[in-house]
């Protein structure tokens, strides 16, 4: 079923259905990061479509263990683990974009952006990099984040109701580093355990709405991972990438980039700067994109959308319910 000209059917999300109004839309895909997974992810879609198993089992070979085991029975501990949790949710989010493109083979999304992890798939999706490298890519990303969380420990904690200005001044007064700026009212700082407790309590006393400490093996888009910046420098080295078939917004500018040198550079460079999802939503709502999917596990990203850009239309797609035609009101895509 062809994207142009024709419909998709979705009973069950709302917001696509705003894309009738018009036969042109430019649309985008949000792709989730570390922290998205959850055990049964990809299986109906791997039952259902094809494509998707195609995915799967791609995988599966590549990896030379049976990671469709681990996305659909778990255990969650094992899932949880850096090491598995990434390739899990990038592998599932591409299975389930195949799914969605076995329905309408002609969809080119705009542009594409990923929440840290995200942008690896972003970029497959883009086609700037190819499933197998994506892939590789991936699994040494998250074995080297290992190895740095191993060398030196840390943690991470999510500050709500805590403005940039104030978390910058939490910063040089504790010692921790920003690590994403995901919306206004937002933060997540990172940094050794004992720094990242002592931010904690200041943020408190300074009136932060929530302090949440996250369950995370690490101190991510921090100094701490200086070493897996440079082991995924080197490997990025040795992997082919082209200039993205569409607009990607990489977390360390939130500004489109398209060589693929200054690409390498900053998927490395990710690793220790910040993410800046807000300046990531800001340029996609500049690119005229008013309608976003994402693709792939979990509901962050759509949250993050609202509280960035309340006129940005987020529709996610994790299942068969998700993607199979309801009813009979069209929505068309560019």
């Amino acid at each position: 079923m062809p994207l142009d000209g024709e419909a998709l059917f979705e009973e069950s999300v709302e917001t696509l259905l705003n894309l009738q109004q018009t036969e042109m839309k430019k649309i985008g895909l949000l792709f989730p990061g570390q922290g998205a997974q959850t055990v049964g992810m990809g299986c109906d879609l791997y039952e259902s479509y094809a494509p998707a198993r195609h995915v799967f089992d791609h995988a599966n070979d590549q990896l030379g263990y049976s990671l469709t085991a681990l996305c659909f029975k778990g255990p969650e501990s094992d899932l949880t683990q850096t090491l598995h949790a990434q390739v899990a949710i990038f592998v599932t989010s591409l299975a389930t974009l195949a799914a969605l493109r076995s329905i309408f083979p002609k969809f080119k999304p705009h542009l594409a952006c990923g929440l840290s992890l995200g942008e690896f798939t972003s970029l497959v999706a883009l086609e700037s990099i190819s499933f197998e490298e994506g892939l590789n890519l991936v699994r040494r990303r998250a074995q080297l984040m290992e190895e740095a969380c191993q060398k030196q420990p840390g943690t991470m904690a999510s500050l709500l109701g805590f403005s940039e200005a104030r978390c910058n001044e939490l910063c040089r007064e504790t010692g921790v580093e920003l690590a994403n700026l995901n919306s206004p009212e937002q933060m997540v700082i990172s940094g050794p355990v004992a720094k990242v407790e002592k931010a904690c309590q200041v943020a408190k006393a300074k009136g932060a709405k929530r302090v949440i400490p996250l369950k995370v093996s690490g101190a991510f888009h921090s100094s701490l991972m200086e070493h897996a910046r440079a082991g995924l420098e080197a490997a990025l080295a040795h992997t082919e990438i082209k200039a993205p078939l569409g607009l990607f917004i990489p977390n360390v500018t939130g500004a489109p980039v398209s060589n693929p040198d200054q690409i390498k550079l900053l998927l490395a460079k990710q690793l220790i700067c910040p993410v800046q999802w807000i300046k990531t939503m800001t340029t996609v709502s500049e690119s005229g994109v008013t309608e976003c999917l994402e693709i792939g596990p979990g509901r962050v990203l759509k949250g993050l959308a609202k509280k960035n850009n309340s006129n940005l239309n987020v529709t996610s797609i994790a299942t068969q319910t998700e993607l199979e035609p309801r009813d009979e009101r069209e929505v068309h895509f560019q």
